[in-house]
């Protein structure tokens, strides 16, 4: 038996803002996805646990099977772990390179900047703000760690993506630690500011990397891995170095593809002969797409819905006929990690409709695809997210694990 766990970031959203509750996943073209829910179980997730905060991170640990309630530390130390950064007793902060104007959060991904323009950065602010105890380790795109002292932690953050349009003088970092943190936030500004990346983005009229911003600090957690905690071989594919991280600390082979970006020009079919690869020498495999939940953050609902178009016809069709033509029995979960409205640009903590697939199983079970509503309409069941594995992989009734 092969399990498949297939993750359209952020792509669930809220239907009552659309003409006729139409949501990306209900406008979409995504007949893969619809047979497979007619054939399979629907219910709902709820990922994030009361109490935490609806990002990734809290989301993605529950659907890769931990409980985020009892082992979450923070979203940098997981990204560190993708990295190779050995955190020790340090704390790992997510560095964002931002775009601040006029004292507001114009853009929390420095107009998606490029990883080697973003590398050059990073080496700046490494020349100019490393010290003792501090330094930067550079990620993919707007996305990157600084690693700094045990007690520089102490601190409540806001995610930029949380704050897009609006002066980011109430969201500063507030705390025991806020001194320290503010202070490197600051500084970056006069390193950037005459940076010769920023001159070059600035004259092709894109937007500069006008300064870091510091958020979702942690110290490593320590999970357990998959060949002790379902006794199973896996392997993850993602742009992002979140899902790898998780995937790192889990003991899973990280499959890296050319052409993944994380945003819509990502490479799907790459993607989906990848989890066709993993499969062959794996139990199980991991496929995340970044695209929809960028698209929520844009609020962009025309190339929301495209892209989950793309992740249905350019992926999720590939790795589900490659399987049937390999005559593999296989099970598969897809799900959204958290909704990312398009309302709202930023993540929410609602349930998340999810669908079960069994190939060894026949026969229609409903006949309203996949999406929000269709969902609901065959099922009100909500079950905890971080179950899902369990009950994939048949170590779980899906019963035992209602909310």
């Amino acid at each position: 038996m092969k399990y498949v766990i297939a993750i359209p970031d952020g792509a669930a959203d809220e239907p009552a803002d659309f003409p006729e509750r139409r949501s990306p996943l209900a406008a979409a073209a995504k007949p893969m996805m619809d047979s497979l829910a007619d054939c399979g179980v629907v219910a709902f997730a709820q990922n994030v646990p009361e109490g935490l905060s609806p990002g990734s991170d809290v989301a993605c640990l529950s659907i890769f099977g931990y409980n985020p309630a009892e082992i979450y530390t923070g979203r940098a130390p997981l990204e560190a772990a993708s990295m190779g950064v050995d955190l020790k007793n340090d704390v790992a902060f997510r560095c964002n390179l931002v775009t601040i104007e006029n004292g507001a959060m114009k853009e929390f991904t420095a107009g998606h900047i490029s990883t080697p323009e973003a590398a050059q950065i990073i080496e700046a602010l490494n020349e100019s703000l490393a010290s003792d105890g501090v330094c930067f380790h550079t990620g993919v795109q707007y996305r990157h760690i600084m690693q700094s002292p045990p007690d520089s932690g102490r601190v409540a953050c806001t995610p930029p993506h949380d704050i897009l349009d609006r002066p980011i003088e109430g969201y500063l970092p507030s705390g025991e630690s806020q001194d320290f943190v503010r202070n490197m936030m600051e500084r970056s500004r006069a390193v950037l500011a005459d940076h010769p990346v920023n001159r070059a983005r600035v004259a092709a009229g894109k937007p500069p990397a006008t300064q870091i911003w510091l958020w979702g600090q942690g110290t490593a957690p320590r999970l357990k891995p998959y060949s002790e905690r379902i006794g199973l071989t896996g392997g993850v594919i993602s742009a992002v170095d979140l899902i790898k991280g998780i995937g790192t600390l889990a003991g899973l082979e990280i499959v890296e593809v050319e052409g993944a970006t994380g945003l819509p020009d990502t490479n799907y079919e790459g993607k989906a002969e990848a989890a066709l690869d993993v499969l062959t020498r794996h139990d199980l495999v991991f496929i995340h797409v970044e695209s929809t939940d960028e698209m929520g953050h844009a609020g962009d609902y025309k190339r929301k819905t495209s892209c989950v178009a793309d992740f249905d016809q350019r992926m999720l069709r590939i790795v589900v006929e490659g399987l049937r033509e390999r005559g593999e029995e296989f099970r598969l979960v897809l799900l959204p990690d958290h909704p990312t409205p398009v309302k709202l640009r930023t993540h929410t903590n609602q349930p998340v409709p999810f669908l079960l697939y069994d190939s060894r199983d026949g026969g229609a079970k409903g006949s309203a695809g996949y999406s929000e509503d269709a969902v609901r309409s065959r099922s009100e069941t909500v079950i905890k997210g971080h179950c899902l594995l369990d009950i994939l992989t048949g170590r779980m009734p899906l019963n035992d694990a209602t909310m």
